[in-house]
């Protein structure tokens, strides 16, 4: 087992990885900008240091800086959490040139299933449903071909990334050149990658996401799936495990040819791929993330497992000894808030000084949190506060827990989105399982139009 680790992120994500590392008896390091001199994870760490300005591409992605923290500090292994650089093959290479362990797949797995016109090809050939879609683009005109072979509507993806990022939704030919070329600017200044490509864009689907763990011992589970169709601007709101609308075969069956695909292709560590479903209820493969996801807590607690410790023990080459479980039994039912500091209206981010903050407790309710009273909000980094999860033993009385929960959590002196997520699980179709990707946007275009109608 490592003696040390260096933690090359920031806020809630930095702060859970640290809580894993001192429960395994490993020391850590936080490295922070200067913006984040008193975060939470700078103050609980072993050692700290300082790797640049407030600016993400001066700090929290500024490799040699990383890497120098890493070397003066002795740390044998680097944990890269979510965003920046956890899906930065070139970075998890140099971390092996430097004999400094990246905690995740290794640079190979990660190009094959990162990038997400080769993770289609990948899925292809392992018997994973793919919408129709293309390869990666020359041009406008190579589009236009594509979209009319595909059949409209389409959507331009980036092939580098995701989270919403070069995503341009194109109904008719007419819209295809300006689409395109928005679609590779933003591709481009996002990931530094400004290819993309086409895929059949479903106007109403769900959003639903298998959680792997694989060691390197051929060991490989799937643990069941999450739901993740509330979603805004391509950006989650709501996490649940598991899937309403998921039936024990159909879980059983994609697990089966999943970790074939992970098996065969060589990949360790954590992963998720994700899936969208049709009114059909039929699975069409989206992408793979290579990293621990925001929403982990959720399958933490439907599976009973730590899988930030298992993450860690697996990047130590440890033999993990897991149940066997085909499907994984779930046992009751998680949901994860995403308590953001911006306005209930506008949506904007909202940084600022909490002069107030008093996290929900109780039973069955886990706060993943980096922030505290007389902490400043910065504005140079996402707007995430915390993630408000909890659990109970049906669907329905974690729905209960979750409004009684976001009752009781209080921040004061900035604006949050607390809102949105009590008039979420008021919804019907949150309530009755049926939500899909647009629930939120048509919910708020309803809101919108009875506010016009009245006159207020």
């Amino acid at each position: 087992m490592f003696k040390k680790i260096l933690i090359a992120n920031r806020g809630e994500i930095a702060l859970r990885i640290l809580r894993a590392c001192r429960e395994l008896g490993i020391k850590t390091v936080a490295v922070h900008s200067e913006a984040d001199a008193r975060a939470l994870h700078v103050r609980f760490a072993d050692e700290a240091v300082c790797i640049g300005p407030a600016s993400a591409a001066k700090s929290y992605l500024n490799i040699p800086a990383i890497i120098s923290a890493a070397e003066i500090t002795a740390a044998e292994a680097i944990h890269p959490g979510y965003g920046f650089l956890s899906e930065n093959a070139e970075f998890a290479a140099l971390c092996a040139k430097c004999n400094v362990t990246f905690i995740g797949p290794t640079p190979a797995a990660m190009r094959a299933w990162g990038d997400k016109v080769t993770a289609r090809t990948n899925a292809a050939r392992f018997g994973l449903p793919l919408l129709p879609g293309s390869q990666v683009l020359r041009d406008s005109a190579h589009a236009l071909e594509e979209a009319t072979r595909i059949g409209y509507p389409v959507i331009l993806k980036a092939s580098g990334g995701g989270g919403g990022r070069g995503m341009r939704i194109v109904r008719q030919p007419s819209e295809m050149e300006g689409s395109f070329g928005s679609a590779r600017h933003e591709a481009e200044s996002g990931f530094k990658n400004p290819d993309v490509y086409l895929e059949k864009f479903i106007e109403r689907p769900k959003h639903i996401e298998f959680q792997v763990l694989a060691d390197k011992h051929g060991g490989v589970w799937t643990l069941g799936e999450r739901e993740c169709s509330l979603q805004r601007r391509h950006q989650k709101v709501i996490e649940e495990a598991p899937s309403p609308v998921m039936t024990a075969e159909k879980r059983q069956e994609m697990g089966e040819v999943i970790r074939r695909a992970i098996r065969e292709t060589g990949y360790h560590s954590l992963g998720t791929l994700e899936f969208i479903m049709d009114e059909d209820k039929s699975l069409y493969f989206l992408e793979m993330n290579t990293r621990v996801q925001v929403e982990h807590p959720v399958t933490e607690m439907v599976t009973g497992l730590d899988l930030v410790a298992l993450q860690i023990r697996a990047a130590a080459g440890e033999k993990l000894e897991l149940p066997d479980t085909r499907p994984w039994a779930f046992r009751g039912h998680a949901i994860e808030c995403r308590i953001n500091a911006e306005d209930p209206v506008t949506f904007a981010p909202w940084p600022g000084l909490i002069t107030e903050y008093f996290p929900s407790g109780g039973a069955g309710v886990r706060v993943d949190s980096g922030v505290y009273g007389g902490w400043r909000v910065p504005a140079d980094y996402d707007s995430l506060l915390a993630k408000l999860i909890v659990h109970a033993p049906t669907r329905a009385e974690a729905i209960v827990r979750m409004r009684r929960a976001l009752d009781e959590f209080i921040v004061g002196g900035i604006r949050t989105n607390i809102e949105l997520h009590r008039r979420l699980l008021q919804n019907e179709e949150v309530l009755a399982g049926t939500m899909t990707t647009r629930t939120i946007e048509t919910m708020l275009a309803d809101a919108k139009a009875a506010k016009a109608n009245t006159g207020s």
